[in-house]
């Protein structure tokens, strides 16, 4: 399969399920959730949005800009998304059913927020005619 299909495929999972979790927080888990909790699941999804257009970004471009980069990106962007947003989710389950203790959820967090940053970096890297491209032009 081509990487820009996979990517975009990949993309329209995540915002698939993004609108499946934010459904199910909205409606299913409002009146067990406290306002932290319910803040973390909003930020989770939210996060899984933005990363899912990000994602749906870089196969598109991938199509046209055959950059090893771009590959990158995508793998940072979705690895990234399923940590970040999936550490909040199953941080916010675990408070919701009295298991806070198991805090190994939120130190994955900032994991998934590192490659999410890679992701975003790998794309601007991948893309031509940016900055440090021209800069290794211009010296040769």
């Amino acid at each position: 399969m081509h990487k820009n299909r996979l990517y975009i495929k990949m993309a329209a999972i995540l915002g698939a399920m993004a609108v499946v979790f934010g459904a199910f927080g909205s409606h299913l888990l409002r009146e067990k959730m406290t306002p932290d909790t319910q803040s973390t699941w909003e930020t989770a999804v939210s996060f899984q949005f933005y990363h899912a257009l990000g994602l749906l970004a870089v196969g598109i471009l991938y199509k046209r800009y055959h950059s090893h980069m771009l590959v990158n990106a995508g793998r940072f962007i979705f690895g990234g998304t399923i940590f970040f947003s999936g550490s909040l989710y199953m941080s916010t389950i675990l408070t919701m059913i009295g298991l806070p203790g198991l805090g190994m959820f939120s130190m994955i967090t900032p994991i998934g927020g590192v490659a999410l940053f890679l992701g975003w970096v790998c794309l601007f890297l991948g893309m031509p005619g940016n900055w440090m491209k021209k800069d290794a032009e211009e010296k040769d």
